[in-house]
């Protein structure tokens, strides 16, 4: 079950420094010149989970295994993107493939690092990107809306779903929203099939300088002020701090957020908001050999989420042996939880729950 968060923003404002950190690899290019990434780099990172190493300590297991989400660092935008400007269409395609967009909006002063724009304004920077967003989603729907018309008109029923489905957008769009704003409730797959760019999660990340790292700014309280109007979610991190982290070891790592007031790496928020963001869940499995984090969506039956194992779980499940995350911690392991009576047999319509540790059944 793959998952993944497009990295975008204009030029220079630390979107490939980010990645670079995020993956531990110097793999994307972080040149202070635009369009120094032309091919969108990927790499997979590690979710964060300190519920696995309770789990672990508990089942004896050899190995941890987290789950994982795939990071797509896109090359800069720029005004102008959806008419083709830049390397527009070309990045435009590389965002229409991400699940979830994170937007890098660059909040600190730099003269030796070149703004695009002539000047830090992150707001700003925020409403080019999302205005060519939108213009790049409205030409795509408006070209396709005209020959499902007709179809429709023909009492064609799917053209007529289609229709109903976009044309609000339309209407949205050209009025300078998101198309994400005029999404039917329960039409939320279908919009998705559309493949808008607009209709997509988004994730501000602030890039501030090192001494707002903790704080934060004027210029991302500007950014979380939007984010908070929008809806969206919004973390603030200092780019090059986590270039450094990224290389640490775990003690130096902890020694050196310390010294700088800092409870937890930014990349770590930024990686368990993009996990949020995609409305993910994790559930365990625990056993001498390993324990293992494994990703589903929320609201996953225990059938499907059996299946994200192996094919055969699905085709075969009987049942799960379910047990909290709390209480296998609170009563020591499944032994304990079972005899508390915190242990359930849950069949195909239980709907998996964050944090459960689970035993699938099955026969094939």
């Amino acid at each position: 079950m793959g998952f993944n968060c497009g990295i975008v923003g204009l030029p220079n404002v630390g979107k490939s420094t980010l990645f670079n950190a995020l993956t531990a690899t110097a793999s994307a290019q972080a040149a202070n010149y635009p369009f120094c990434t032309i091919e969108p780099n990927v790499g997979r990172v590690a979710v964060p989970d300190p519920r696995l190493d309770a789990l672990a300590k508990i089942g004896k297991s050899q190995k941890i295994l987290p789950t994982s989400l795939e990071f797509v660092d896109i090359a800069g935008l720029v005004r102008g993107a959806s008419r083709g400007e830049g390397l527009g269409n070309q990045f435009l395609a590389n965002i229409r493939e991400v699940d979830a967009i994170i937007h890098v909006l660059r909040c600190f002063v730099d003269d030796d690092v070149t703004h695009v724009e002539g000047g830090v304004d992150p707001v700003r920077d925020a409403e080019i990107i999302e205005t060519e967003l939108m213009l790049a989603d409205l030409d795509s729907l408006e070209k396709r809306i005209v020959a499902l018309q007709k179809k429709a008109r023909g009492n064609d029923r799917e053209a007529q779903a289609q229709v109903a489905l976009m044309e609000p957008m339309i209407e949205v769009l050209r009025e300078g929203r998101p198309a994400r704003t005029a999404i039917p409730v329960g039409q939320e797959a279908a919009a998705s099939r559309l493949q808008l760019m607009t209709t997509k999660p988004v994730l501000y990340v602030c890039n501030v300088e090192e001494a707002s790292a903790a704080t934060g700014n004027a210029f991302s309280a500007a950014v979380q002020a939007r984010a908070a109007a929008e809806g969206a979610a919004c973390v603030i991190v200092s780019a090059a701090i986590e270039s450094e982290v990224s290389q640490l070891g775990e003690e130096d790592r902890k020694e050196f957020l310390d010294g700088l007031g800092l409870s937890d790496s930014g990349l770590d928020r930024v990686i368990a908001a993009g996990y949020g963001l995609l409305g993910l869940r994790t559930y365990f499995t625990v056993g001498p050999k390993e324990t293992r984090a494994w990703t589903i969506t929320a609201g996953t039956k225990a059938p499907q989420a059996a299946a994200v194992i192996h094919n055969d779980f699905e085709r075969g499940f009987i049942a799960c042996e379910t047990v909290a995350y709390d209480d296998y911690v609170k009563y020591n392991g499944e032994a304990g939880a079972k005899e508390a009576g915190k242990m359930r047999i849950e069949g195909r319509d239980y709907v998996v729950q964050d944090g459960d540790v689970l035993l699938f059944r099955f026969n094939v």
